[in-house]
C-alpha cells in the first residue's frame, strides 16, 4: 500500500481504548496529527484547527449522557466547515443508519468490526 502525507485528523469517540488504539494504528506508519475527543462539542471547539478528516462515532453519549449524538455533531460540523471530510464509524450493523448518515453529510459509514481501522486508513489514503 502507497501511504499518503500527513493529515490533521479528529476522532470523536467516548471509548477510550478504542480512540488509543486507532490513533496509534493511523500514526505507527504516516505521521498524521490526531486529536481524540470524547464528546463531539470538544470537537466543535476546536474546528477552527480545519481538520482534513474527522471519524465520528454514531453513539456519544455512553459516558456523558447530555452529550450530543453523531448525527447532531456532523450536522453542525458541516454546517460551519462543509468541506471537512467525515467518515462515520459505528458498531449499528444497520444500513438505514448508514444510508441515513450520508444523506447528512458523511462520507463513508465504517463499522466497528475486525478490519475498521484498516478501513480507516484506506479511506485516509484516499483523501
Amino acid at each position: 500500500m502507497e501511504f499518503s502525507k500527513p493529515k490533521k485528523i479528529f476522532i470523536v469517540d467516548d471509548d477510550t481504548m478504542l480512540t488509543e488504539a486507532l490513533t496509534d494504528y493511523l500514526t505507527r506508519t504516516v505521521p498524521h496529527k490526531v486529536r481524540a475527543f470524547d464528546t463531539g462539542e470538544e470537537c466543535l471547539q476546536y474546528l477552527s484547527e480545519n481538520p482534513d478528516i474527522i471519524i465520528l462515532d454514531y453513539y456519544l453519549n455512553r459516558v456523558h449522557k447530555e452529550a450530543a449524538n453523531g448525527i447532531e455533531i456532523l450536522q453542525t460540523i458541516k454546517k460551519y466547515n462543509p468541506e471537512t471530510h467525515i467518515v462515520m464509524l459505528s458498531s449499528q450493523d444497520h444500513f438505514g443508519i448508514a444510508v441515513q448518515t450520508i444523506q447528512k453529510g458523511a462520507e463513508q459509514y465504517v463499522i466497528k468490526d475486525e478490519k475498521a481501522f484498516e478501513k480507516i486508513a484506506a479511506i485516509i489514503n484516499e483523501i
